[in-house]
């Protein structure tokens, strides 16, 4: 299955509804190659744990999926790989982020979803995916940026 939304280095998808969220995540979710590291970007509300929740599910996760706002990290343990998701809203000084020793958990059967990565400096690997979420005036729109050349090939292989 191809993911038709990604066709160049930069895109816009619009997800009239929350289910739209969902068929991206489960297109997008096909074609991934790992280590993937995922930059999730915008306003409260405006999609970030909705996409990663469905991603997580998408992947083949079966039980919960909750924000990360108060652990800061939840880890998702697949057949084959991990996902590991980190919300960086509270986080006030990105030092704070040595001590969760984030270079110790990555590997390269890893994907890794940041939301508010601004929050976090220079403790954060490099993004292969930038994801924007924004409020559109029916749902909301994702503005991407395939950072990486891993993301770059992610987007050849959906053609």
């Amino acid at each position: 299955m191809s993911t038709p939304f990604l066709k160049t280095v930069q895109g816009e998808v619009s997800f009239p509804a929350e289910l739209d969220i969902e068929v991206f995540a489960n297109s997008f979710a096909s074609d991934l190659y790992l280590p993937l590291v995922i930059w999730l970007e915008g306003d409260l509300g405006t999609g970030k744990t909705t996409f990663a929740r469905c991603l997580i599910h998408a992947l083949g996760y079966k039980g919960r999926v909750k924000s990360p706002t108060y652990g800061l990290l939840e880890h998702y343990q697949l057949a084959s790989h991990q996902v590991l998701h980190m919300d960086l809203y509270r986080i006030s000084d990105p030092g704070e982020l040595e001590f969760l020793g984030l270079a110790d958990l990555l590997d390269d059967q890893t994907i890794l979803l940041i939301e508010w990565p601004g929050n976090g400096g220079r403790w954060l690997p490099e993004p292969d995916f930038i994801f924007q979420f924004a409020y559109a005036p029916q749902g909301r729109d994702l503005h991407w940026t395939a950072c990486s050349q891993q993301a770059q090939a992610l987007i050849k292989k959906s053609k």
